[in-house]
C-alpha cells in the first residue's frame, strides 16, 4: 500500500474531516514572557468547565507552577494538550507535571465524544476538536483578564503552544490552518498526523514525535504529515517503540521524548535559544531517539 494512500486509509479510520480553526483578531500581544525558570517548580492543579451550559461542555484540567497554593509570581506560557481517543487528561499528568514544573501551564481538555467516559463515543467527533481548542484558549484569555481568579494577570496570553497525542495529535494539526491567530507560537503532534486544510496560515515551528514501530497511526502518516508542513520543522524518531508506550516514565524513550519537547517549548514560547541548541543533543541517543532536523538555528 503506497504512503498516499495508506494515509487516506488511516484519517478515514480516525476522523471524518476537519473543521476550520475559528479566525480572530488578535489584540496587542502582552510584554515578553520572561525568562524560562532555571529551576523545577512546585506544581498546583485546578479543574473547570468551558461552556458549561452550552452543547459541546469542556471540562478542563490545569496544571501551573504554584507555590504556598497560589500562583507562582510571573506569566507562564500556555501549553493546550489534547488527548487522544478512548483517553482523558489525568492518563497525560506524567507529561503535564513536568511542563508546568518547567514553567508552563498547561490546560487538557476533555473531548466530548472521544474520551474515555463518553456515553456516546464517536471518533469522527474529532473533527469538531480543533475548534474546541480553540473556546478553550479563548477562555483563557478572557481568564488572564477576570478580576479576582488566582490565574488572573499570570498567563502570557500571546504565547500558546498545542501539543497532543494520537487523535489528539491530529487535533493539534487542526489547528494551524489559514486564519490561525499567531498568538498559537508553535506544535507538537505525537503519534499523530495531518488534516485537511492543516499547516496552514502564520508560519508556526512544528515537532513531530512518532515511534517507528507504531501499529496504530504507522510511521507513513506522521512522516507525510511532516513533509506538508512548512517553516520550521522537526521530527524525532523513537526507534522500535510503538503508539506512545515512550510517554510513560521508565520506558525507553521517555526521557529524550520529555526532554526534546520541553527544550522545543522553552525554545519557541521563551525564545530560549539555549533550549533550541540543546534540543539536538538531547533528541539523539543511538539505538533510542534519532531527529531530522528542519528547524532554524535563530529563534522562532
Amino acid at each position: 500500500m503506497g504512503v498516499r494512500r495508506l494515509c487516506a486509509v488511516v484519517l478515514a479510520a480516525l476522523l471524518a474531516g476537519c473543521g476550520p480553526a475559528a479566525a480572530a483578531t488578535d489584540p496587542p500581544p502582552p510584554p515578553p514572557a520572561r525568562h524560562a525558570p532555571d529551576h523545577a517548580l512546585p506544581v498546583a492543579v485546578r479543574t473547570f468547565t468551558v461552556d458549561p451550559a452550552g452543547p459541546r461542555p469542556l471540562p478542563v484540567t490545569l496544571w501551573y507552577p504554584g507555590v504556598g497554593g497560589r500562583v507562582a509570581p510571573g506569566r507562564f506560557p500556555v501549553v493546550l494538550h489534547s488527548h487522544g481517543l478512548h483517553s482523558l487528561p489525568e492518563l497525560h499528568a506524567a507529561l503535564a507535571v513536568r511542563w508546568a514544573a518547567a514553567g508552563f501551564v498547561v490546560a487538557a481538555p476533555t473531548y466530548p465524544y472521544t474520551n474515555r467516559r463518553a456515553s456516546r463515543f464517536s471518533r469522527a467527533d474529532v473533527r469538531n476538536q480543533p475548534a474546541d481548542g480553540w473556546r478553550v484558549i479563548r477562555h483563557l484569555v478572557r481568564l488572564d483578564a477576570r478580576a479576582g481568579d488566582p490565574l488572573a494577570g499570570h498567563l502570557d496570553v500571546g504565547r500558546f503552544a498545542a501539543t497532543g497525542h494520537s487523535a489528539g495529535g491530529f487535533t493539534t494539526a487542526g489547528m494551524f490552518t489559514s486564519g490561525h491567530p499567531a498568538r498559537l507560537r508553535s506544535g507538537v503532534i505525537i503519534a499523530g498526523g495531518g488534516l485537511a486544510g492543516a499547516f496552514a496560515g502564520p508560519s508556526a515551528p512544528l515537532l513531530f514525535v512518532h515511534g517507528t514501530a507504531d501499529p496504530v497511526v504507522p510511521l507513513a502518516v506522521g512522516r507525510a504529515g511532516y513533509r506538508r508542513a512548512g517553516g520550521p520543522k522537526a521530527f524525532l524518531s523513537v526507534l522500535g517503540q510503538g503508539h506512545g508506550e515512550y510517554l510513560t516514565p521508565g520506558r525507553p524513550g521517555f526521557e529524550q521524548v520529555l526532554a526534546t519537547v520541553t527544550d522545543f517549548l522553552r525554545w519557541t514560547l521563551y525564545d530560549d535559544r539555549d533550549a533550541g541548541r540543546r534540543l539536538r543533543t538531547d533528541a539523539t541517543r543511538p539505538g533510542v531517539t534519532t531527529l531530522d532536523d528542519r528547524l532554524a538555528d535563530a529563534g522562532p
